[in-house]
């Protein structure tokens, strides 16, 4: 198996806050055509009971993937990322992401098992505000290819 199966239980350090602003918002919801006035329009933000723009569902692939990457860059993990295809990714929101929030995330590998000659890892992260709170919870697979496949 490609995937160190003694990861299986770790919890990596906490990445730095990340700041996420108007203009990230908005930009990630071009990219996404989330065309919901809450992504780009502050008024229409407001006038829907957040205190800021609203970040599409799947922004917090950017925050978790900067989590993800202590467990991709470990040594210890054997995860060859040239050789990783991306099975699955899922989110539970605990309440919106908006502009102004400062969110840090943690990434503990939940599962390693043997696919053929590769490996499936399952990282579970956690998004949360500076007071610990909840935000997102990201749930990411991923196929590490066997040398022979």
């Amino acid at each position: 198996m490609s995937v160190n199966p003694d990861v299986l239980g770790r919890t990596y350090p906490s990445i730095a806050p990340y700041q996420v602003s108007r203009e990230a918002v908005r930009a990630f919801a071009a990219a996404v055509h989330a065309q919901a006035p809450v992504h780009s329009d502050l008024d229409a933000a407001r006038a829907a009971g957040h205190a800021d723009l609203v970040a599409p569902p799947t922004f917090a692939i950017i925050v978790a993937q900067k989590a993800e990457a202590a467990v991709v860059a470990d040594p210890e993990a054997g995860i060859d990322f040239s050789r990783v295809v991306h099975a699955d990714q899922r989110f539970t929101h605990h309440r919106a992401i908006v502009a102004g929030d400062e969110l840090t995330a943690a990434t503990t590998v939940d599962t390693v098992r043997a696919v053929g000659t590769g490996g499936m890892v399952t990282f579970r992260t956690e998004i949360v505000d500076p007071e610990g709170q909840p935000v997102s919870t990201a749930l990411s697979s991923l196929l590490v290819r066997g040398e022979d496949q």
